[in-house]
């Protein structure tokens, strides 16, 4: 029996357009760095100042004061680039997902949601969604952990707050190769990709999972309920 459903957000639970990986290829060729599509998709579901340090080609080992500098000013512009983005093409929840919390939360599942997006990109996109705890019981942020995907603590943070002790009885899903190994280095008893993001079955089948799913809203007919 699933207690919790730990969902990823951009891509997952909200249709935002692909905008989060358009404003970060943006932003770190602003910077310099010339990325491929193949550089961008290594990145999708992480920490985004981790994105940005890997994208520019960053060690971490190595940090210096000036390139923690240009990290935390391409963040910054990325930051600014997806505001507009928004701005110009609202994002929304993807069909069915509402009905598919709903329906979650009545049958007894608590849902969290995950994201590599810091607090306060996270609050403004879920207020313009229309998501607050009438529709999920937690949410947890990158900033909230130690490492962001693939490290299962993001997972594990939301058990702690949604008073899950059992990772067996956690379901995930997201639309990342990232998504699915954390979900797996979690050890979740469920671990759906869905390919309502950038990725299609060929790219998130080749990474450890359970279910293949088109959308988060076929989640209560995968449970049963």
């Amino acid at each position: 029996m699933i207690e919790l459903a730990v969902l990823d957000i951009a891509g997952t639970t909200v249709e935002e357009h692909q905008a989060v990986y358009v404003a970060l290829e943006d932003a770190v060729r602003a910077a310099g760095a010339d990325p491929t599509v193949a550089d961008i998709q290594r990145w999708m579901g992480a920490d985004k100042r981790e994105a940005i340090g890997g994208l520019l080609g960053v060690d971490p080992s190595s940090m210096d004061n000036a390139v923690d500098d240009a990290v935390n000013r391409t963040l910054a512009d990325f930051r600014t680039r997806l505001a507009a983005a928004y701005a110009a093409n609202p994002p929304h929840l993807l069909p069915g997902v509402r009905d598919a919390l709903g329906k979650l939360r009545a049958n007894g599942i608590k849902v969290a949601l995950t994201t590599g997006f810091d607090r306060g990109v996270t609050d403004s996109l879920l207020a313009v969604v229309g998501v607050d705890e009438t529709i999920v019981d937690t949410v947890v942020c990158v900033d909230d952990v130690a490492a962001g995907r693939p490290a299962p603590y993001m997972i594990f943070h939301a058990m702690e707050r949604t008073g899950v002790r059992d990772v067996s009885r956690v379901l995930t899903a997201g639309d990342t190769v990232r998504d699915l190994e954390a979900g797996t280095n979690a050890g979740a008893g469920i671990v759906v990709g869905v390919l309502s993001g950038g990725l299609d079955a060929t790219a998130l089948g080749a990474v450890r999972h359970t279910h293949l799913l088109p959308s988060v809203a076929d989640l209560p007919e995968l449970l049963g309920l």
